[in-house]
């Protein structure tokens, strides 16, 4: 089977371990400035501590440092990206074009360079441009179909990433400037305040109302758990899971679901085994209803009723009472605890209750308010679940095999690492059998440690030992082991970067210029910079857009061949023009 790398996110150090506990091949997380999650800043002695969990299972850790920076702050990222570095980070995802000059000029260590999907990386040529200046690995627009991503993968040397779950930007990645025209905070600068969750209204020209009061630009999330296999015989090499401001029982659950998926297909790029004690399900973690969005053509991607997680769908309301109702359930019968979460929509805005008490299909709610019958039911939090995920002692451990043979004990790793010890040359034991007995079970008691024991094979006699020196020799052979296991730990460098033809020989203010250095990279690689970035001036010309998407508006309301011009209507009454490029099939959201 092909190896691949299960990538999770972490908003914080906690949340990295249990990630890799439940299986994890490598995590991103951001450093204390230049992420795309401003409020996911962690500090460097987290990173470290993160750095040493992670690497002794051959998990990687990535940094993001995926913001555009101006030039003071361009100096302090490369002040920054030389400290994890120091400290052994495996890789920094960047977005900047100042940063890869600075690659290029040798300014940096040799950390390995992943173009972050904020580079707009939609197109074969975004990719083998990427792949030509020699980053290590390219990650995809999250809008690209199966047959793209196929296309790319065979044509370009870096690996390839791809997101396969969680929560979907409606505009092309790196593209969105709605949220820093509306109120100057940056989606390019981590800072993004999601105004494509707000509420618009859909007008005409003529001023006709084709949808009022709606989340129109608010998509569901992503989940490609059924195309993971296509996705693997494509080439994808990582498949990330998004979600760095998710919790870290959100994280727990869906990185548990896709490692055991992908176990089914493909091997890990990791090292050990994963232990669980809950059954992971991600419909009972914050979903929006899930998309498979652009992988196998265009299919309805959006939910305009509510941005808020709707959960697991339980059923329908068959009876109402004065202070319960009663569930006809969809599929199997449900068990209903006190203080789930219930909600539904009713008059097209999604409500919800608490349970006090459930007795079979009755429920007893916190609250009757706007429950009718025939309402779909949804569970958007489980309350038992959620403490198991709480409690969960899912431990991730590295299989040894020992050995022992002529006075001397070996244990061998999963990943080939080995280390010997002499074991002391006490008297023989009377009893051979019962030493011997004594010696493989007091092995076998790993505890608390990263091990867990494979196989034994005793070749030779054994001197007596009592059971505490057993132990001591146990614990010191595992910690022997570890060392071992980190000094051999499998480091990358970037290779060096070369300069190559970008694919424009102009770029406006799409480029993302919003430093010198970036400016530079862009005249080295033959492409003229018209505009600086929108962030450090918004364009005055006509026709600037403030978000491109696939999602389209036309699609959605089944007005493909309607020549009507359209606007978009927020809840202020500020009026966006929209822009339809059918041959391509994208709307554009532009400047008023």
């Amino acid at each position: 089977m092909k190896k691949t790398e299960l990538l999770a996110p972490a908003k914080d150090k906690n949340t990295a371990i249990s990630a890799i506990n439940c299986g994890a091949d490598a995590v991103y997380i951001g450093a204390i400035n230049f992420g795309a999650r401003k409020n996911a800043a962690n500090s460097l002695e987290d990173i470290k501590e993160i750095v040493d969990y992670a690497h002794k299972f051959y998990v990687k850790v990535h940094v993001t440092i995926n913001t555009i920076l101006n030039d003071e702050e361009l100096e302090q990222a490369k002040a920054l990206i030389k400290e994890l570095y120091d400290i052994g980070v495996d890789a920094i995802i960047v977005q900047d074009a100042g940063i890869l000059e600075l690659a290029l000029c040798k300014e940096l260590p040799p950390i390995v360079l992943h173009a972050s999907t904020q580079c707009n990386n939609r197109t074969l040529e975004k990719a083998e441009f990427f792949d030509k200046i020699g980053i290590s690995r390219v990650i995809l627009a999250r809008e690209l179909s199966l047959e793209k991503i196929k296309e790319i993968c065979s044509d370009i040397n870096a690996e390839v990433e791809t997101f396969v779950h969680g929560a979907l930007c409606v505009s092309y990645s790196g593209q969105c400037y709605l949220s820093q025209y509306i109120g100057g905070r940056s989606a390019n600068r981590g800072e993004c305040a999601q105004p494509c969750r707000k509420k618009y209204s859909l007008i005409d020209e003529r001023g006709n109302i084709i949808a009022s009061g709606k989340h129109l630009l608010s998509l569901r999330d992503f989940n490609a758990s059924k195309h993971l296999k296509n996705l693997v015989d494509a080439g994808v090499k990582s498949f990330k899971i998004e979600g760095r401001l998710k919790d870290e029982n959100y994280v727990k659950n869906v990185a548990a679901y896709y490692r055991q998926e992908l176990d089914k297909i493909s091997e890990k790029s990791s090292s050990g085994k994963c232990f669980y004690d809950f059954e992971p399900d991600v419909y009972k973690s914050f979903n929006r209803g899930f998309t498979d969005y652009f992988l196998e053509g265009r299919k309805k991607c959006f939910n305009f009723d509510s941005p808020k997680s709707t959960g697991e769908k339980l059923g329908r309301i068959k009876k109402v009472y004065n202070d319960c109702f009663e569930i006809e359930f969809s599929g199997e019968t449900k068990k209903i605890n006190p203080q789930d979460g219930l909600c539904f929509f009713s008059n097209d805005e999604l409500s919800g209750c608490l349970v006090n008490k459930a007795a079979g299909r009755k429920i007893y709610p916190n609250k009757m308010d706007d429950i009718a019958a025939g309402m779909i039911v949804y569970r958007n939090f489980d309350v038992e679940f959620e403490k198991q995920l709480t409690n969960t002692r899912t431990k991730r451990r590295i299989k040894v095999d020992f050995i022992y043979s002529d006075g001397i004990l070996t244990a061998v790793d999963e990943d080939c690492n080995r280390v010997h010890i002499n074991l002391p040359e006490n008297e023989m034991p009377k009893n051979p059998d019962k030493m011997k007995e004594n010696f493989i079970s007091q092995l076998q008691k790993t505890g608390e440690s990263d091990f867990y024991v494979g196989k034994i094979e005793i070749n030779s006699e054994l001197p007596f030992l009592p059971l505490s020196e057993i132990n001591k020799i146990r614990r010191d052979i595992l910690d022997e082991l570890m060392q071992e296991r980190l000094k051999n730990y499998p480091h990358e460098i970037q290779q060096p970067l070369h300069y190559t033809k970008f694919p424009h020989e102009e770029y406006d203010y799409h480029a993302n210029v919003h430093n010198k250095k970036a400016l530079e990279f862009y005249e080295k690689c033959g492409c003229k910079i018209t505009e600086k970035s929108f962030e450090s001036c918004v364009p005055a010309h006509s026709g600037v857009e403030l978000m491109r998407c696939k999602h389209c508006l036309k699609f959605a309301f089944d007005m493909c061949k309607s020549p009507e011009k359209l606007f978009l209507v927020d809840e202020k009454g500020k009026k966006y023009p929209l822009k339809f490029d059918c041959k391509n099939c994208e709307m554009v959201v532009l400047k008023p």
